[in-house]
């Protein structure tokens, strides 16, 4: 029911800043769903990374980016970004946005539909 696109993934240096964006498809109305960040770097499991409510006004943070990392979302655009600034090469992985009718959670198990996700690579 739900399709999700990221992009704006790609090579960046340590310090570096990237925005990802997840647009919702196929005629979804994004402001009925929490929607989420994870990541997944080569042998690792998916961990979360950051989540926003349907209004926005609510966010939480995986204490490994907090301060770095900003999550947010344009309804009317049915998108939703993750900013990330002072990237470090640990933040090396495939980001993947997902979305749930339910609430903010940090579970992947959680979430009901995912996107294909999108590389980001820090390295000099």
């Amino acid at each position: 029911q739900v399709q999700l696109v990221e992009s704006g993934g790609g090579l960046v240096q340590p310090g570096g800043s990237l925005t990802l964006s997840c647009a919702a498809s196929g005629g979804t109305s994004l402001s009925s769903y929490a929607v989420g960040w994870f990541r997944q770097a080569p042998g690792k499991g998916r961990e979360f990374v950051a989540v926003m409510n349907m209004n926005g006004a609510t966010t939480i943070y995986a204490a490994s980016v907090k301060g770095r990392v900003t999550i947010s979302r344009d309804n009317t655009r049915n998108t939703v970004y993750l900013q990330m600034n002072s990237l470090k090469s640990e933040d090396t992985a495939v980001y993947y946005c997902a979305a749930n009718s339910r609430t903010v959670a940090t579970l992947a198990r959680s979430y009901d539909y995912w996107g294909q996700g999108t590389q980001v690579t820090v390295s000099s």
